[in-house]
Formats: structure tokens, C-alpha cells, sequence
């Protein structure tokens, strides 16, 4: 397998939740991401990637996304509403613990944390 495939051998090891933090492509500030793990080739259909996505409070997204991977997410903590309009207004909120699970082609979001949220997500390619 090559490294965009696979992912480290990673025994535990602290993650710091004040560094190491970046604006994924794309998204509105104060929507914010960290790599655990792996990486995605979006281009090629390739490659996994573990990662922690947090909302600061307030922010929100104003369009549906929709990509070519699997996607599985886990609100770890905090508050997340789906669904809401491009203005932040309505949709439904959840509270952690509660998981979603995507296949390539589904239409999710928006999103909008009340409070700010910590998500975390596994994304991958079927081979």
C-alpha cells in the first residue's frame, strides 16, 4: 500500500487542542481542522484521512456540502445544528454523543454550532 492509502502505526499520543489548528479550503473562519491521521487525494479518488473538526460558537456554514467519499462523523462535544438556512436560522440540533455515517454523493449540511462543537471524522475512498 502506499502512504496515501495507509495510515501510521500511531500508538497514543496527546493532541493539543490550542495548536496545530487551520481553515480547511473552503470553509468560513472559525470553521477549523486537525489531521490526525492520513491524508485525501480528492483529485484521484484516493487515500483516508482521521481528523478533528470544531465550530467556534455562532459560525456557521450557508450551503449543503456534498463529496465522492465516505465520510463518518462523531459529535464528540457541544452542539451542532443540520439544516439550517443560508442566513443560520432553523435546522436541528444535536448534542454529543451522536454519529453520522455518508456515502459519496449525499447532500449534508448546512451546519451551524449554537455553542461551538468538537467533530471527529474519518473520510476514505472504497479501493
Amino acid at each position: 500500500m502506499s502512504n496515501m492509502t495507509s495510515k501510521p502505526h500511531l500508538e497514543f499520543f496527546r493532541v493539543s487542542m490550542d495548536e496545530g489548528w487551520e481553515v480547511p479550503p473552503g470553509y468560513p473562519e472559525g470553521i477549523e481542522q486537525k489531521i490526525l491521521a492520513g491524508s485525501l487525494d480528492e483529485e484521484n479518488g484516493k487515500g483516508n484521512r482521521s481528523r478533528l473538526l470544531r465550530f467556534a460558537p455562532g459560525v456557521y456554514t450557508t450551503s449543503p456540502f456534498v463529496h465522492e467519499y465516505f465520510e463518518e462523523v462523531f459529535l464528540v462535544s457541544g452542539d451542532l445544528t443540520v439544516g439550517n438556512d443560508e442566513n443560520g436560522e432553523g435546522g436541528e440540533s444535536f448534542t454529543g454523543p451522536t454519529y453520522a455515517s455518508r456515502p459519496p454523493g449525499a447532500y449534508h449540511g448546512p451546519f451551524k454550532s449554537e455553542n461551538g462543537c468538537v467533530l471527529f471524522e474519518i473520510h476514505y475512498f472504497e479501493d
